[in-house]
């Protein structure tokens, strides 16, 4: 069923009357089906989205790290290009540890990030709170725990993934693709076009076809006009 659909059917749409109209319309034959990915690809789809969603909640914990480091007069993110990377996260965990050694904590630095100890030791020179650093070693905690979390579902995907490698690779080949976007589409539309009318039937299931509508002055943006789907072949 199409609720898409249904909605642009006149009729009476009340929640009293819903199940009834529903069934009246599909009696007479008015209903379009959707289309239903098979359970594979709908369990697939999911744990992409999910480690999606992890993804971006690690960005958003690094972001409450460096307000807290802000609020501290800490400020490293203005030094190094990566506030997460392995110099970086050695002197965090001496910070929390209670280090006030701006020198001892600069010296952990790595490979390049050495030619700015002195910027480094300058940026270093906080006023850090012991409520601060039990915020930093929460949220330090936090992002091993999504990065685990990530790992795990990157393992998964990547075996369920298998039966379909060589269009993984095909997607893939696509300049601006790379091989985790490739398995994001496969994961959202699946390997069988068949089930699409058209290129913007797929643009639309997918999301990808955006427009421009003004209301009232203000612009809003929209996954794609409604559209019908047909069964799966």
């Amino acid at each position: 069923m199409n609720a898409q659909h249904i909605k642009a059917v006149p009729g009476r749409k009340t929640d009293v009357k819903d199940s009834e109209w529903i069934a009246d319309l599909l009696r007479h034959g008015l209903l379009n089906s959707s289309f239903i990915p098979k359970r594979e690809q709908r369990e697939l789809k999911e744990l992409v989205r999910y480690r999606r969603s992890m993804v971006q909640e690690r960005a958003r914990e690094l972001n409450r790290i460096q307000k807290v480091l802000e609020g501290a007069n800490i400020k490293l993110a203005s030094v190094v290009s990566d506030i997460d990377g392995k110099s970086s996260r050695r002197m965090l965990d001496m910070l929390i540890s209670g280090c006030t050694d701006v020198h001892a904590m600069a010296d952990t630095a790595l490979m390049r990030m050495r030619k700015k100890i002195p910027q480094i030791e300058e940026a270093l020179h906080s006023f850090m709170g012991d409520h601060q650093r039990t915020l930093l070693r929460m949220m330090l905690k936090h992002i091993d725990i999504l990065e685990e979390q990530v790992l795990s579902l990157d393992r998964e995907i990547q075996a369920r993934m298998k039966p379909v490698n060589e269009q993984v690779s095909l997607v893939d080949s696509i300049p601006g693709v790379g091989e985790r976007s490739a398995q994001v589409i496969i994961a959202e539309i699946g390997i069988n076009m068949n089930q699409f009318p058209s290129d913007s039937h797929i643009a639309s299931w997918a999301g990808v076809c955006p427009g421009n509508n003004e209301s009232a002055g203000k612009q809003t943006v929209k996954r794609g006009k409604a559209v019908t789907y047909l069964e799966p072949r």
